[in-house]
């Protein structure tokens, strides 16, 4: 069955490739759609969905993404996690190593600590390392958060926000990937790591094996600190 799955996933993504834009003019726009689904069955029914999609645009010194993502899963065809993500991101090149961003970050969970967490943070960044085989991107910024606990308790406060982005080209048909951001306020600190392996299958597309964390530091009695993820998807970038 999972085979099978796989193989509609190939057929829906594939055209994708085949139609990509060849010409030699690089155009403005970038960004990629993800797509994965996996269900078992046997004494007990599981399925999982994961999917999402980034566009950037880049003019001149600026470039503006906005991404979207949502995961639901579902046991004995009960649901047992729901979660949504959206974002927006501005940056404003200063050198070719230094830059100022502006985001807005919106999170939604059914099944976690919070209901709702929507902040928006101003910063610096800079590129450390930027090769053919790596890259390393780091952000400092500050912001306020506003949060909506499952029971209805809300929650204003200023954060202050870190961010590290590792890529690892290690092969030219493979890369590594290691995302870790932190917001800290004074109620709560919510952070969040992201591993994840790529290997293209078929020009822009690849499957993408990737583990997620979310943990918030303050939660109601009884409410787990940590949400993990394991995801096995289709990834298609243009």
């Amino acid at each position: 069955m999972q085979r099978g799955l796989s193989l509609v996933l190939v057929t829906l993504l594939l055209p994708l490739s085949l139609f990509a834009d060849e010409s030699e003019e690089q155009s403005p726009w970038s960004g990629k759609a993800v797509l994965g689904y996996l269900a078992t069955s046997g004494n007990t029914e599981n399925s999982t969905l994961n999917t999402g999609f980034e566009v950037g645009y880049t003019s001149g010194d600026w470039t503006h993404r906005v991404d979207a993502s949502a995961i639901k899963a579902s046991e004995d065809q009960m649901t047992s996690a729901e979660a949504y993500e959206l974002g927006w991101k501005s940056e404003r090149r200063l050198t070719d190593h230094d830059f100022l961003f502006g985001r807005l970050h919106w999170r939604r969970d059914s099944f976690g600590a919070y209901a709702t967490q929507f902040s928006q943070t101003l910063g610096y960044g800079r590129h450390l390392i930027d090769n053919d085989k790596h890259t390393l991107n780091l952000e400092l910024g500050v912001g306020a958060r506003q949060s909506e606990l499952q029971f209805g308790t809300e929650e204003n406060e200023t954060i202050f926000r870190g961010g590290a982005y590792y890529k690892w080209r290690f092969s030219e048909m493979a890369e590594f990937r290691q995302e870790l951001i932190a917001e800290v306020g004074e109620e709560n600190t919510y952070s969040e790591s992201v591993t994840a392996v790529s290997v293209r299958l078929l020009g822009d597309l690849a499957l993408v094996a990737s583990y997620t964390i979310k943990h918030n530091s303050d939660v109601p009695p009884l409410t787990e600190k940590s949400d993990r993820y394991t995801a096995l998807s289709l990834e298609y970038a243009f």
